[in-house]
């Protein structure tokens, strides 16, 4: 029965690891094409159920929308399992299932995972005779080290808690370079005051400035007795988070046992105690009184609990600090590390923490030959970690030329260079793991830990390579960038007040720079402001249409300056002059387009405001003319009929060169005749039906035509006194000519003021005819 149900167990990881790594797969691919759209809306639970592929199925779609929330580097380091991975998964689907065996097969079951597991780690990794604690957190291990040290020394503080402190206060050390937020957690988790908590500075003076100043440590141990206080544990680091490295491990043990205090000990490089050659400052952490493990990540195991090994003689007191539980879930906590160990093997997981020092090695030996990169990390065989940073210290050749005469940057800005130059890298080469990490004494620099993230991502040795090849690419930018943003400043500075150089250390670039127009002043209007940020910003769309490898943005995404042309990473070919001087120039450019757009704007408004004066006086005149009577609707028509007055269209032509307004009569007199020129044959049926009508429309065309020959060769003029390829004629031959334009009616004249919607305008050769409706 347990094996039908085991294997049935194992069909469906097996189906659901598929589903899951199709829909990978498929997600790699949208990511490629960018054909994925998919939607994570919450939606109700149907009434009758749904089958496990489907349920499968919508686990794969949540996580391919999680995904696509992220950038491509995301869906990079995605968890590369493996059969091991696979194997953890397993253990968390048969702890469910064994949770509801009896107690007897229960207990005997949990006891023996929990004896091979914590066998296996201790010889492992070199920690004897000691006990496990599983936790899914990785700082609850310390908490529980700690709450078991008060139990230790504080034999009332089960029964009166915190009053139990009221003899002596408890105080808990830690390094400088520990993790942030650690010793803050142990606090609250245990109810105990911030000024329990003594933080010990690293080495300044004698000594590397990564390990914990042993000599302050001492002192301030004294001066906390001498003021009654207890010194309760001290915290030291192997690595992660910092380059404390644990070199004095032995002075720390002999401290410690000096002042009866408690010594625990975390970081990545305890996982090189499984190797066959240890560091000697390593292998001192065997003496401590518990240390931390997180083989997750070390074995890109998924979803396994990290472990506390600690030394205890009192297996009540671990009991009450909580290192260990009767409870069945808690018991089988170590089931999905018991599977994934029995699956590498101890073989397997030497080879992948020795893989991952090589990695770190073999990049610790290419760095040494690149030019302007500095390690922070002794050389240690062992080290399973490397940081660097780009420095303007050199010992190439090459480079001294380079970097000779460049003024001595702040802090700050070689911060934010290496801040770039990790960003960088890790968007390049994602399967490398880089990260920038920030220290209190070097700054920032680029972490390369490959034991923490080669067994995720897969890192290989040609993947190193690949890193310091673009390692090599992106150090002379940072060396150029450098150099020329003193002359960028200066360069700018000479085109004041046009371009303004604006200093951000946080900017990994160039430099900033702004365009200011003519009428620019220390004190601008919001108006001003905003057409100022408008001009930049239209300025930075012509740069970027320039052909050059110049990056020219607004600035980052969550900064809040506008208005500002941000240049990013140069080469030393970068003439800085022209660049200078083309800025400059499309701004110039820029702002007189924009002078002539609004100049010509406001000559329009002036022509319309002028023509709607005129058009005016010219209706009140007609209005005159006509008498009141033709003003009224049904008057005016019936006047009309029986008298009817001959009006023609008044407007006005506005010459868009020289700003004049001028009468359109000569404009509907030149479309008038142009009209009567190219008049229609009329139709041959007309003079069939009726003959005398058509004899005497051809008698007419022909004698008109005749005239306007005769008018057309009396006055045509010469090239050279005009263009114009229509005579000015007279009135009676202009009326003799071409139809009168059609009449206006009195009813459907404008009587009140005429509206800038009521002119026609329309533009012709540079004039612009404006009529009233």
């Amino acid at each position: 029965m347990a094996n039908s149900i085991l294997a049935e167990m194992g069909r469906y990881l097996n189906e659901t690891v598929n589903i899951l790594e199709d829909g990978q797969r498929e997600l790699a691919v949208g990511l490629e094409t960018g054909s994925l759209s998919r939607t994570s809306c919450p939606g109700p639970l149907q009434g009758d159920g749904q089958n496990v592929a489907n349920i499968f199925h919508l686990v794969q779609d949540l996580m391919c929308a999680d995904t696509e929330e992220n950038d491509e580097q995301n869906h990079n380091r995605l968890q590369n399992m493996g059969k091991q991975g696979h194997m953890a998964l397993l253990g968390h689907c048969l702890t469910a299932y064994l949770s509801v065996l009896s107690k007897d097969r229960f207990r005997k079951l949990t006891t023996r995972i929990l004896s091979d597991t914590t066998l296996w780690l201790c010889r492992l990794f070199r920690y004897e005779n000691s006990s496990a604690f599983f936790h899914e957190d990785d700082r609850e291990g310390l908490v529980r080290v700690c709450r078991l040290v008060l139990h230790t020394l504080y034999e009332d503080y089960a029964s009166e808690g915190y009053a139990a402190f009221s003899s002596a206060q408890p105080i808990v050390y830690q390094s400088a370079s520990s993790r942030p937020g650690l010793g803050q957690h142990i606090c609250n988790q245990l109810g105990l005051p911030l000024s329990s908590l003594c933080t010990v500075p690293c080495n300044t003076v004698f000594g590397s400035q990564h390990q914990m100043d042993v000599a302050l440590l001492e002192k301030l141990i004294k001066e906390d007795m001498d003021a009654g206080k207890l010194p309760l544990l001290l915290i030291a680091n192997a690595g992660h988070f910092s380059v404390d490295r644990a070199y004095r491990l032995g002075r720390l043990k002999v401290l410690c046992e000096q002042y009866s205090m408690w010594l625990h000990v975390e970081g990545v490089s305890l996982a090189t105690l499984a190797l066959d050659h240890v560091s000697s400052s390593v292998k001192r952490a065997i003496n401590c009184d518990s240390m931390t493990l997180t083989l997750g990540p070390w074995l890109g195991l998924p979803a396994v609990p990290a472990i506390t090994l600690y030394r205890h003689e009192d297996p009540a007191l671990s009991l009450t600090a909580g290192l260990t539980s009767s409870q069945p879930v808690e018991k089988l906590r170590p089931l999905p590390l018991w599977l994934s160990l029995q699956y590498l093997g101890n073989d397997g997981i030497v080879q992948k923490i020795r893989h991952a020092t090589d990695l770190s090695k073999r990049l610790m030996e290419r760095l040494q030959t690149v030019p302007s990169i500095k390690t922070l990390v002794e050389n240690d065989v062992s080290s399973p970690e490397v940081l660097f940073r780009f420095s303007q210290e050199t010992s190439s050749e090459d480079f001294n030329d380079l970097v000779k005469g460049c003024c001595t940057e702040d802090k700050d800005i070689m911060d934010t260079f290496n801040r770039w130059l990790g960003e960088r890298l890790a968007q390049l080469v994602p399967i490398s793991g880089v990260d920038v990490e920030e220290l209190e004494d070097d700054g920032t620099c680029v972490r390369f830990n490959p034991l923490m993230t080669a067994a995720v991502l897969g890192t290989q040795q040609s993947d190193v390579e690949v890193l310091v090849e673009k390692l090599l690419e992106l150090v002379p930018v940072l060396s150029s960038t450098l150099c020329l943003r003193e002359d960028f400043r200066r360069e700018v500075q000479r085109h004041s007040p046009f371009l303004s150089h604006i200093e951000d250390f946080n900017w990994p670039g160039l430099g900033i720079v702004r365009y200011n127009p003519q009428w620019f002043g220390e004190v601008l209007e919001e108006k001003q402001i905003q057409e100022v940020e408008k001009m930049n910003c239209e300025l930075i769309k012509t740069l970027q249409e320039q052909e050059t490898n110049i990056s020219f943005s607004s600035g980052p995404d969550y900064g809040t300056a506008s208005g500002r042309i941000f240049v990013g990473m140069v080469t030393d070919e970068l003439n800085i002059s022209k660049l200078v001087n083309t800025i400059a120039a499309l701004g110039r450019e820029i702002e007189e387009n924009g002078k002539l757009f609004e100049n010509m704007a406001e000559v329009v408004q002036r022509g319309i405001l002028e023509a709607e004066l005129q058009l005016q006086k010219d209706i009140e005149k007609r209005i005159l003319e006509e008498g009141l009577l033709r003003q009224l609707p049904v008057v005016s028509s019936v006047l009309n009929w029986f008298s009817p007055v001959e009006t023609s269209v008044k407007g006005r032509t506005f010459n868009l060169t020289d700003g004049s307004l001028d009468s359109s009569e000569p404009t509907y007199s030149t479309k008038a005749q142009t009209s009567a020129l190219h008049l229609p044959d009329t139709p041959t049926t007309l003079p069939k039906r009726l003959p005398d009508l058509g004899t005497a429309i051809d008698s007419v065309r022909e004698s008109e035509e005749t005239a306007m020959e005769e008018c057309s060769a009396a006055s045509m003029p010469t090239a050279a006194t005009t263009t114009n390829p229509f005579p000015p004629t007279s009135p009676t031959l202009l009326k003799k000519q071409c139809p009168s334009p059609p009449s206006v009616d009195a009813d459907k004249s404008h009587v009140g003021p005429i509206m800038q919607e009521d002119i026609s305008l329309t533009s012709a050769e540079g004039h612009m005819d404006l009529t009233a409706r």
